[in-house]
């Protein structure tokens, strides 16, 4: 097992066996029964001392470790083998609903860690946008900004694309992961004016994959610019703009307090 501390010296990283997967710190408690909670940066809880995990455990009176990983998404949890090892070792787990552009596709290709970095158009893609250059798109954001701008048809057959790969790759996730899972479904409530994602996970996928779950918690929470938490959100010199656009403290607590109430009903 890897640890240190990120540059901010407050948030800290660590690694655990088998995985190349760089998740929030300090290590977790594995050897009595976890909950084992899986998703992206709303997971990690970056800028904040207390991530949700944390907060469910003292709460719950249970360890709950926090496999939070920065810029992954179903790609990186599906294919790293020791993310599936530690989720099986999990009396629970907790599944933050992925990100649904952060997956290779028929039409592009991502890091396979780092799944917010895009890596290349196939054929399909550049065949199906003729008239894009894709030579200074290095991320998946910003290529499909690209993309929907054209405001055409086009995007559609790519959006679809990617729901349908994201339903089966997030469903077989569920489904070789031994214990029941808790789905996270958040909804982050931006500023006017920043970016939006044109394609997200609706109702309707999120009901494909009910079936698989222990459960469904849905929470909708505001990003620390909108509410009255940036203030408690811990950022170095020039972080700021990048601290507004995450969840800060409070809404961490709320996201545990939702949990806190499936996981006792399950028990």
């Amino acid at each position: 097992m890897s640890f240190h501390q990120t540059n901010s010296g407050r948030e800290s990283t660590c690694q655990y066996a088998n995985s190349k997967l760089w998740f929030r710190g300090p290590p977790g408690t594995l050897d009595q029964p976890y909950v084992a909670c899986l998703g992206g940066e709303e997971t990690f809880g970056r800028f904040v001392d207390y991530p949700f995990p944390a907060v469910l455990e003292k709460r719950l009176g249970k360890p709950c470790v926090n496999f939070g990983s920065l810029f992954c998404g179903i790609e990186a949890l599906s294919t790293d083998p020791g993310v599936l090892n530690l989720a099986n070792q999990s009396d629970l787990c907790v599944l933050q609903v992925p990100d649904l552009l952060r997956q290779s596709n028929r039409f592009y290709r991502v890091h396979p860690r780092r799944n917010d970095r895009f890596l290349e158009p196939t054929a399909d893609l550049l065949r199906l946008y003729p008239d894009v250059d894709f030579t200074e798109i290095h991320f998946v954001r910003h290529l499909l900004e690209q993309l929907s701008a054209t405001e055409d048809a086009r995007f559609e057959v790519v959006a679809q694309e990617l729901r349908e790969v994201w339903i089966r790759a997030t469903g077989d996730l569920i489904e070789r992961i031994e214990p029941g899972v808790v789905l996270l479904w958040l909804h982050v409530q931006r500023q006017t004016g920043s970016h939006v994602d044109h394609i997200v996970p609706d109702a309707a996928m999120i009901e494909q994959l009910r079936p698989l779950c222990a459960d469904v918690v849905e929470v909708s929470v505001p990003v620390s610019a909108q509410s009255d938490s940036l203030e408690d959100v811990m950022f170095g010199t020039l972080q700021q703009p990048i601290a507004e656009h995450m969840i800060g403290p409070s809404a961490h607590r709320e996201i545990a307090e939702h949990l806190l109430i499936a996981l006792r009903n399950l028990n």
